[in-house]
């Protein structure tokens, strides 16, 4: 198999030493991608640096374009993309195929969002003393970006990095999962069709070591990292003057009240907690229930849950796929042992099979800190009654984590009393948490994240106003 080269400088480059891209579902060889060499990593910053006078001074024509290029590009490969995702993630390739079409509507956005551009006027003679002037206020780069990107959307969540990147005109760096290298070096391929500075989109699959030292290297300015908590809250502290991005993980929770309609809920649940093997940041992973319809959704979401087909990812029938790595189905069986261990019922699934973890919900976990299962790597939700629906709110509270959260209502004045009191980054009403459309804001509150992504928040987490006045103008 030959080596899969990796994106400097324009340039495709095998390193010295490779490693292995295997399936999670079958263990095979995916690809063999090649190492980064330290000098590689260094000239990386480098080029980053050196590209950023030429890249910031881009028209918005030229930025624009690109980003519709690869957009129509990633459009024309959407099914050989959605296969990479597949075999490289386990994603069921029918999820695989929604995450590379998404993929294509992130690179449109940014596009469409560049041309429309956000320049403001604002006036300044509202006062005597200030005399006839007028400001105009823009937004530019802060500089080079670092992209650090996970295992569980390999291509869209890269996306989410290069895209914005690109439209405000900052190089950026990603260094892409180790498990999952391929969706990056996709997008590499597409960009290096365009007739952007080469320097302005770069990608190593490095180790995690190598990248705590691009981290800590000054000219990256901005850091958009999608991870763990514990890793992202290291990273903002390594330098408190480098602009930092943080969506980390979640512990979503739904609300279910009594005049909802049960079989969507039931329906849209089964969806959100397993689509991903459940390992989204907002996969549902704690539902709160109006007791008075407690025993009815808890029978039609199992009916759901246990309609779930588990297996080859390239099936297209196929509902849920394996988990990214087998040593984590052994610790979602100890969460499972746990919960059951302090009271919780299992209503269905609950044991593990090879790769995979069959679809799991519990019934009556005892209320703690994160509830079980919990983190970013699960396979299951589970189920409380609510004597009080008053007391939904609280009990999704009641977590470090707010990334986002669910209401299943027809009440109106209940979904915006959600929209207040819950402490989330994004409250779905009649849907579930792992609802996300790409242009929306997403980011968490607490230890969910800190910024926000979504192509025009983005774009604003990655550049600073800056106003010119202009002094005695007649207004």
């Amino acid at each position: 198999m030959a080596v899969r080269p990796y994106f400097v400088n324009g340039q495709w480059r095998t390193g010295e030493g490779s490693f292995e891209v295997r399936s999670p579902y079958d263990d095979s060889v995916v690809a063999e991608v090649g190492t980064p060499t330290e000098a590689d990593v260094e000239e990386a910053a480098r080029v980053a640096a050196g590209t950023f006078e030429e890249s910031r001074r881009l028209p918005v024509h030229a930025r624009a374009e690109a980003l519709a290029h690869i957009s129509r590009r990633l459009a024309e490969t959407v099914d050989e993309n959605a296969e990479l995702i597949a075999r490289e993630g386990g994603k069921p390739i029918k999820w695989a195929r929604v995450e590379a079409q998404r993929a294509v509507s992130t690179f449109r956005w940014a596009a469409e969002t560049v041309r429309h551009g956000d320049d403001e006027l604002i006036r300044l003679d509202t006062e005597a003393a200030l005399g006839s002037r007028i400001g105009l206020i823009r937004r530019f780069p802060v500089g080079p970006v670092l992209g650090i990107t996970p295992f569980n959307f390999p291509l869209n969540l890269v996306a989410h990095k290069v895209a914005p990147a690109i439209g405000v005109g900052a190089p950026i760096v990603v260094k892409p999962a180790s498990a999952t290298p391929l969706g990056a070096l996709r997008i590499a391929e597409l960009f290096a069709e365009t007739d952007l500075p080469a320097g302005m989109v770069q990608v190593l699959p490095v180790s995690s070591k190598v990248a705590d030292g691009m981290a800590r290297d000054p000219r990256y300015r901005k850091i958009s990292f999608t991870g763990s908590s514990e890793i992202g809250w290291y990273l903002k502290g390594l330098d408190p003057k480098k602009r930092v991005t943080l969506e980390l993980g979640g512990n979503a929770g739904v609300i279910v009240h009594a005049d909802a309609d049960l079989d969507l809920a039931a329906q849209r649940i089964a969806f959100g907690g397993y689509y991903q093997a459940g390992q989204s940041c907002i996969s549902v992973q704690r539902v709160f229930v109006a007791s008075e319809v407690f025993d009815d959704l808890a029978d039609r979401l199992t009916k759901q849950v246990e309609s779930l087909k588990v297996g080859d990812p390239l099936d297209p029938t196929v509902d849920v796929g394996p988990v990214i790595q087998r040593s984590e189905v052994d610790r979602i069986a100890a969460w499972v042992r746990e919960a059951v261990e302090q009271g919780a019922t299992v209503l269905t699934g609950g044991q593990g099979d090879g790769p995979f973890f069959q679809p799991t919900l519990l019934a009556q976990v005892r209320p703690r800190d994160e509830g079980l299962p919990r983190g970013d790597l699960r396979s299951g939700g589970d189920d409380q009654p609510l004597r009080d629906v008053r007391g939904g709110p609280a009990l999704v509270n009641d977590s470090r984590y707010g990334l986002q959260a669910g209401v299943f209502t027809n009440d109106i004045n209940r979904a915006f009393e959600a929209h207040r009191t819950l402490e989330v980054g994004g409250v779905i009403v009649n849907d579930v948490s792992a609802f996300r459309a790409d242009q929306m804001p997403y980011g968490g509150s607490k230890d969910s994240g800190f910024g926000r992504e979504g192509l025009r928040f983005a774009m604003e987490e990655m550049t600073e106003p800056r106003i010119m006045v202009l002094s005695h103008v007649p207004l």
